[in-house]
């Protein structure tokens, strides 16, 4: 078969929803919007946390942590789709492939992983209410989101490494709305079998471990809650809850039909949608799942609309 030059020079054509989409225009004016949405809900967000002393506690550093991850994971991708249709230009050099690949994978890991420590601080803030800041001392909850970073990126850079040192079939045409692993190695003329099988067990390990651990965090927070005697508490842990596990199903559900799920179950056209699920409609909710249901941030929101922050709170 006939090679065409895959070097730093060479570049691919995506091919994504917004060109096999009935109604494009329609379609890109939605993601338009669901991007100025992200950037607005996540931006006002990290400002509140910021501004506000009353949430400089754990739960609302990670909750900052988690706004910058999804503004940052939108930006990757949202932007360039965008513009590619406006402009009718689809192309992306090939080291532009790569590092958009790298970026989506270290963010969505470090969000794979940041959502399972969220899970841990519920637990320990309800389950273990009194030994609270000891479990929790900025110390761990710092340690923890390093941590979410730190193997996030130590992961997509293999990733990345791998995926892209394949040689690649005369056909440029990426079947995707960004460059991502499954549809790039339907593009490879080696032999992509072990490695695709590499994707699933890291796949499994990055997604479906955390997301047991998230789930076991709530069971033992459900039961707690059943046995609380304070009806205004139990509504209250609940509210927080149901908040972290509606981001948890959106997240996880459409990042485990692309890495868990085999190829084979799967078109191209699913892959696209479940993708533009958990990287354009899921930042742009995140947030509003949060602060419409959280009366602390909704306050402190007030408050700063209100004039009532004063730039001397502005410390972690």
């Amino acid at each position: 078969m006939e090679l065409w030059n895959s070097t730093l020079g060479s570049g691919f054509i995506l091919v994504g929803i917004l060109d096999d989409s009935g109604s494009p225009e329609l379609l890109c004016a939605t993601f338009t919007a669901l991007y100025m949405l992200a950037m607005i809900s996540n931006g006002l967000l990290l400002l509140v946390i910021t501004m506000d002393p009353q949430l400089h506690v754990p739960m609302y550093l990670l909750l900052w942590q988690l706004s910058l991850m999804d503004l940052l994971l939108t930006s990757v991708i949202t932007p360039k789709a965008v513009i590619d249709f406006l402009l009718k230009d689809n192309t992306i050099s090939f080291g532009g492939c790569a590092l958009q690949m790298f970026l989506e994978l270290t963010l969505g890991g470090a969000e794979d992983l940041l959502l399972a420590f969220m899970a841990y601080d519920r637990y320990v803030a309800i389950c273990h209410p009194l030994n609270y800041m000891i479990f929790m001392k900025p110390r761990i909850c710092w340690l923890g989101v390093f941590i979410s970073w730190a193997l996030a990126s130590l992961s997509a850079v293999g990733y990345t490494i791998y995926t892209m040192q394949y040689p690649f079939c005369k056909s440029r045409k990426i079947k995707h709305l960004f460059c991502e692993i499954p549809p790039l190695l339907k593009l490879a003329c080696a032999d992509t079998s072990t490695y695709e099988l590499m994707v699933y067990v890291m796949g499994v390990i990055f997604l479906l471990l955390p997301l047991a651990a998230i789930l076991s965090s709530y069971t033992l927070i459900l039961l707690t809650v059943l046995h609380m005697n304070s009806h205004e508490g139990r509504k209250k842990a609940l509210v927080t809850c149901s908040s972290h596990l509606t981001v948890v199903g959106m997240w996880y559900g459409g990042a485990s039909f692309m890495y868990v799920l085999p190829s084979s179950f799967h078109t191209p056209k699913q892959d696209n949608i479940f993708s533009v699920f958990y990287t354009i409609v899921t930042p742009a909710l995140n947030p509003l799942i949060y602060s419409l249901r959280n009366r602390e941030v909704t306050g402190a929101l007030k408050r700063l609309l209100g004039g009532r922050l004063l730039p001397e709170h502005c410390t972690f």
